[in-house]
């Protein structure tokens, strides 16, 4: 939720509708220009309304250029008329709308049989707003646990992740009340080590972070050798240590394009897993999904049974009252592409991102921090020996072109490397990355005969890092 300030004096004008679409309303008597900051005296007809709404909205990023996002921005027409049909359905009342519960159902059917989970029907998960949501309930469902096995009196439950973490983890630890350990970027490592990991952990962990794959830099994290050391942990000292895979986008990218890559519930250590639906689940935003192994992973007393509407319902969620319209996008998105056909969008965009960022390292300003061979997104910095710009000035610079480049400085200890991100979504196509190449092109001899980089603050980031 954002936080917003009231109104400033100088926006008290208020807003200017065109005579030519701006037809009064007789019946209110609405002739003047709606204010800004209080609910008009009248109403506006309908299409005056919404071409005042539209007209603002015009002044935002188009989103199909906006590199910075990992959130779907393209869908087929049919999924938008199946979503048009269920906006109005409250996915809470599953009583009321029965159908709609039971593709939520299908739909974690499907991700518990994808993630290798070892009983797909003991599994259980739920949809949720987005990945931030499901980190908060796996994170919950950890301290749960951790709280049941260790009954000492003052303990302070911590989380052991990678300084790479998304906010909604450092949120997590906020809200709950959880020491937050974060394991620092070192040298070329830009992700979480798993010994250094193990290293922080104790009789208080709740659970330890992967990720899969990083926002910073797209790269996976080791997620079996970081189960393989507190593997090794518990045979030391008997602290059994579960681990939560934050499968934001990695999960709808890795079980189809690294099959082999061992993440998943084929590792007895990890307990749960997340992914946005949003995200490389192709569905537009907000729909994230949470999973857990089995029933033990997710304590009972956590799962609220309300009669509501007429029908007995468990639910585990933070939000209660939402549109049904993006679960539907899902299953839909599910049942169109199948395996083949998300082997086959993902695949395209890997390789989409791969060449693009082999084009950018061969224009010689730049040095890659990652190529796109992981998450279809990859980092770069400007290369040794250019000191007329940094990327700072490419972000401000590809802007004015429409493109909505991140620039933005690492974490703890690399606060010292400031990189551009690319993005590549479903959309992103061969076509449109030869138009950013020309834009990236067409503006470098100009950032190279500055003297210097344009003053700046260091830390204020144009992406999403700060």
């Amino acid at each position: 939720m954002a936080l917003h300030k009231g109104p400033q004096k100088h926006d008290e004008r208020p807003v200017s509708v065109n005579p030519f679409f701006g037809e009064a309303n007789p019946v209110a008597g609405m002739t003047d220009a709606p204010p800004r900051h209080r609910l008009p005296d009248g109403p506006l007809p309908p299409m005056t309304a919404y071409q005042l709404v539209h007209d603002e909205l015009m002044l935002d990023g188009n989103s199909r250029l906006n590199l910075a996002t990992f959130v779907t921005t393209w869908m087929e027409p049919q999924a938008g008329v199946l979503m048009a049909e269920c906006r109005d359905k409250n996915m809470i009342d599953k009583d009321e709308y029965p159908r709609t519960a039971e593709l939520e159902r299908r739909c974690v059917a499907m991700l518990a049989d994808l993630w290798n989970a070892p009983d797909p029907a003991a599994a259980v998960g739920c949809s949720t707003t987005g990945s931030s949501e499901a980190c908060m309930l796996a994170g919950m469902a950890l301290k749960r646990r951790w709280s049941k096995r260790n009954q000492a009196p003052g303990a302070r439950p911590n989380l052991i992740m990678g300084v790479n973490v998304q906010v909604c983890w450092e949120k997590f630890c906020n809200f709950w009340e959880v020491e937050a350990r974060l394991v620092p970027m070192e040298g070329e490592r830009y992700h979480l080590d798993a010994q250094a990991a193990v290293e922080l952990c104790d009789e208080n962990t709740i659970g330890v972070v992967g990720i899969l794959g990083s926002t910073f830099d797209g790269s996976y994290e080791p997620i079996a050798d970081l189960c393989a050391a507190l593997d090794a942990l518990q045979e030391r000292t008997g602290l059994d240590i579960p681990v939560h895979v934050d499968g934001a986008s990695g999960g709808m990218i890795a079980p189809f394009l690294d099959e082999d890559l061992a993440w998943d519930f084929r590792l007895p250590r990890v307990a749960s897993i997340n992914t946005s639906g949003h995200k490389y689940g192709l569905v537009y935003p907000g729909v994230g999904w949470a999973l857990w192994r089995d029933k033990e992973a997710l304590p009972e007393e956590l799962v609220f049974r309300v009669n509501y509407l007429g029908g007995d319902m468990p639910t585990f969620a933070l939000n209660f009252s939402r549109p049904g319209a993006q679960v539907v996008a899902q299953y839909y998105t599910f049942l169109r592409l199948g395996r083949e056909g998300y082997r086959a969008v993902q695949q395209t965009t890997r390789d989409v991102a791969m060449s693009l960022a082999e084009r950018v390292e061969a224009l010689g300003d730049f040095r890659l921090l990652t190529k796109g061979d992981q998450l279809p997104v990859f980092a770069f910095t400007t290369a040794d020996g250019v000191e007329a710009y940094d990327v700072f000035d490419v972000s401000r610079r590809m802007r004015e072109s429409g493109w909505l480049l991140p620039a933005y400085t690492f974490p703890p200890n690399r606060e010292d490397l400031s990189v551009l991100r690319v993005v590549c979504r479903n959309g992103f196509s061969n076509d449109l990355a030869d138009l950013f190449m020309e834009d990236l092109c067409r503006l470098l001899p100009e950032l190279r005969k500055q003297p210097h980089p344009a003053p700046k603050d260091k830390g204020a980031a144009t992406g999403f890092h700060h």
